[in-house]
């Protein structure tokens, strides 16, 4: 039962509540409308100010909103507007917090699997998929979400998969063959090993020898045979990140070393990535209710030891196991070899 002035208190608290986040939405989305390469300075000092005024809870969960749904469209985004939203997470990611990155990437990622299962029409996968690209280009990510996500596709095998494979690896393949050239070969075997019991399969067998020879040109370093490939925008808002960050480590060190797996887990598990972030459950231990207990055998045990130890409250398996033990052991050796079993 709650009484009634608490109750007045609690929904006044929640209107105001819900009057700040409507106002603090206005002036992010206010902020992201007017985002550009140029003044991309301003607006992230503005956000960071935004950071130090207000929750990170309500900034993250509004900042994330707000991107997704200006980025997330059925149709496919211009590359440069996804690629300057992304640099302002990093920025921000760098400057303000791991978090801010943490939880936009989450975000994504999360909408992404959903996406992929759901078999979409539109162009939200491709973007979503982008979105990642250039976090990962933008030193938020490590590569190690981009080779899980490959390895879904590649697992996957359809002409969606494919087609999502290589707009990734047009954007980050160089990237990812400088960072772990040994995991891009092991994906590019698997990947023909997957062509090759598939071919009958598919009607259209192009998509899947270009597929494959953009990935043979990736492993051998050849940038001429990969159609539309431009690294210079991607080095351009490089420099313009390095300038905008405030802190020395604006590198590879604040980079989120997380799987795929758990960053669809995090609900279950827990953000062992984020430092600080609570959680109430406790996923490193399992249930004890569950698990069998471990019986301890002492040998035969006389109906006259077991009544003394009810008699004396051993009320567990391990209590009275210790109790017969040192009950009936001929010595302290024996006793302890007994004990340690």
């Amino acid at each position: 039962y709650v009484p009634p002035q608490i109750r007045k208190a609690q929904e006044a608290l929640d209107d105001k509540k819900r009057e700040e986040l409507g106002r603090l939405k206005k002036m992010v989305n206010g902020l992201i409308n007017r985002l550009s390469e140029p003044n991309l300075s301003s607006i992230s000092g503005q956000m960071e100010e935004l950071y130090m005024a207000n929750s990170r809870k309500d900034m993250n969960d509004t900042l994330t909103d707000i991107l997704m749904n200006a980025c997330v469209t059925s149709v496919a985004m211009p590359t440069r507007l996804l690629m300057e939203h992304v640099l302002l997470v990093s920025i921000l990611h760098h400057n303000v917090g791991i978090e801010v990155g943490a939880h936009f990437l989450e975000a994504v990622v999360k909408k992404f699997d959903e996406l992929c299962k759901s078999d979409a029409e539109g162009k939200e996968c491709e973007n979503l998929l982008a979105l990642i690209a250039h976090l990962y280009n933008f030193h938020v990510v490590h590569c190690l979400l981009i080779f899980d996500i490959l390895k879904k596709l590649v697992s996957a095998f359809t002409e969606k998969e494919i087609e999502l494979i290589l707009f990734l690896l047009k954007n980050v393949g160089f990237s990812l063959r400088k960072d772990d050239a040994l995991a891009l070969k092991e994906l590019i075997t698997e990947a023909q090993r997957k062509a090759s019991t598939a071919e009958k399969k598919f009607q259209d067998q192009t998509r899947v020898r270009f597929m494959l020879e953009t990935m043979l040109a990736l492993r051998n370093n050849d940038m001429r045979k990969i159609p539309g490939y431009d690294p210079e925008p991607v080095e351009r808002l490089r420099k313009l990140q390095r300038a905008l960050v405030h802190s020395s480590g604006s590198g590879k060190d604040t980079q989120l070393r997380v799987s795929l797996e758990s960053l669809l887990s995090a609900d279950q598990a827990g953000r062992w990535w984020i430092v600080g972030s609570s959680w109430s459950g406790a996923p490193m231990i399992s249930d004890t209710k569950s698990q069998t207990q471990q019986k301890l055998h002492v040998g035969k045990v006389s109906s006259k030891i077991m009544e003394l130890a009810r008699k004396l409250r051993m009320n567990t398996d391990i209590r009275r196991s210790i109790f017969c033990v040192l009950m009936m052991s001929e010595d302290f050796m024996d006793a302890f070899e007994k004990l340690l079993k």
